[in-house]
């Protein structure tokens, strides 16, 4: 296992047996293999039933593996010394509803083995941290669901850990919330924590992840950076000019140019057959040589969603590679 990797998987098997007689076989994981570095943010998709709640659980020892190499910080999963080194935050987590927001952080506090002096020091610093510096005396059930979801990410950093590992992090947060807890994440990742994010929401994982792994049917179909995976094959932009017509066509080579629409006013969107970026360049010269006036450049670009549901549909449909990596994972 390399040393900074703070997660590293590598071929992971995980079965279940299913009734008593028949004892049907059931692959929640299937030879999954993926790596996360020190200090980045890293987010786990997949649908309903695609095995990302049982490589969690794996990770964090509460499930045992079938067979595969898992580690964390440098030791196989369900080692106790590396065990205390990660915060947790679960899906539909649930605080005992005697406890105010203070109460709790302590409760967990000692639950994770800190002294009463570390609680005392860290316990409002985290609840200013995730907004609810006003709330702590107050009790658990009045807290909406946002609310419990912000407390449940300060019980995960407590006790200062190195990972952290937060299932569905903003599910009941309003868009404020989830902006604030993105400002959380950027600072620890900042402080050089790793933090593990399985989510649904795609936009929230775009906006805040360095890379991401697309798990269907138990199996890592797509796996990297960001930009890696939202990249497009369209070979081709669009230009806005201001200018007739003509003159576009004029300066353009009409294998270039794909087609040409008004915008209104005097603005013409041209769309162009280009490469890569020598070639909108190329373009873009033509044009000034013209004389003409250039409003606006833009790019295809499709958005995480847009990558996600591909990779759901080409194995719903049975197409496509078993597995995709947009990033060698070594």
């Amino acid at each position: 296992m390399s040393s900074d990797a703070i997660v590293e998987v590598h071929d992971l098997y995980k079965t279940y047996r299913d009734g008593l007689i028949r004892r049907r076989r059931i692959d929640a994981l299937r030879g999954v293999s993926l790596r996360i570095g020190r200090g980045e943010i890293f987010g786990l998709l997949g649908p309903n039933g695609a095995g990302k709640t049982t490589l969690i659980k794996v990770l964090l020892g509460i499930v045992r593996k079938t067979s595969g190499e898992a580690s964390l910080m440098g030791r196989a999963v369900g080692d106790r010394r590396s065990r205390m080194r990660v915060g947790f935050l679960p899906e539909n987590h649930r605080f005992p509803q005697h406890h105010t927001g203070n109460s709790a952080l302590r409760h967990f506090g000692r639950l994770s083995g800190m002294p009463f002096s570390m609680i005392a020091e860290r316990a409002p610093k985290l609840l200013k941290m995730v907004g609810l510096a006003e709330r702590g005396d107050s009790p658990v059930k009045k807290y909406s669901k946002g609310m419990q979801q912000r407390l449940g990410l300060a019980q995960a950093m407590m006790h200062d850990p190195e990972l952290l590992v937060l299932d569905e992090p903003t599910d009941g947060v309003d868009p404020v919330g989830r902006k604030e807890m993105r400002v959380v994440l950027e600072r620890l990742k900042g402080e050089g924590k790793t933090v593990f994010i399985n989510s649904h929401l795609l936009q929230e994982v775009e906006l805040i992840c360095d890379r991401v792994a697309i798990l269907t049917d138990g199996v890592v179909r797509r796996e990297g950076p960001i930009d890696q995976l939202t990249q497009t094959s369209q070979a081709e932009s669009t230009i806005e000019v201001r200018c007739e017509e003509e003159i576009v066509r004029a300066a353009l080579d009409s294998k270039t140019i794909l087609r040409v629409e008004p915008r209104g006013g005097e603005v013409l969107a041209i769309t162009v057959s280009a490469a890569d970026q020598t070639a909108i360049d190329r373009c873009i010269d033509e044009l000034r040589c013209a004389g003409v006036s250039i409003v606006s450049l833009s790019s295809p670009r499709r958005t995480l969603e847009d990558a996600f549901l591909e990779v759901v549909r080409q194995q719903a449909a049975g197409q496509g590679p078993d597995v995709v990596d947009a990033e060698v994972v070594s």
